[in-house]
């Protein structure tokens, strides 16, 4: 498992582990039963604290994407197929009220917004 932390970045470097373990759970490179690095292993390889990397796997685990077990480590939970479809339209649906907000402060109607995402989803499967 790789993780980029962007010092940089103005997410909070916790959010920036959630979201890539979550992705990396998500789209199976993390399987169900695997066991992930433990908080203070994980600490030391992206060089943060532990509170940081507490923080990530706690919100991991009230998420329902892990199980931390003292003693024991931190556990990839089995994805409900009806709990992942819900996180994932409740991520489209935030994604898209963003590209709709942007898309109404540059000014453009529904239909070139839709024509926008027409031409962009085009692109995609040609890229594939």
């Amino acid at each position: 498992m790789k993780i980029i932390i962007q010092n940089s970045s103005d997410i909070p470097i916790y959010q920036q582990i959630y979201e890539q373990i979550k992705e990396e759970i998500l789209s199976g490179k993390i399987k169900e039963g695997e066991v992930l690095p433990s908080i203070r292993q994980l600490s030391r390889e992206l060089k943060v604290s532990v509170i940081t990397t507490t923080r990530a796997y706690t919100d991991l685990e009230n998420a329902g994407y892990i199980m931390i077990v003292q003693g024991k480590g931190c556990f990839v939970k089995e994805i409900n197929a009806n709990i992942l479809e819900e996180k994932i339209m409740s991520d489209i649906e935030k994604h898209f009220y963003e590209i709709w907000k942007c898309a109404k402060i540059l000014k453009k109607t529904d239909e070139e917004l839709l024509d926008i995402i027409r031409i962009l989803m085009e692109d995609i499967k040609n890229e594939q």
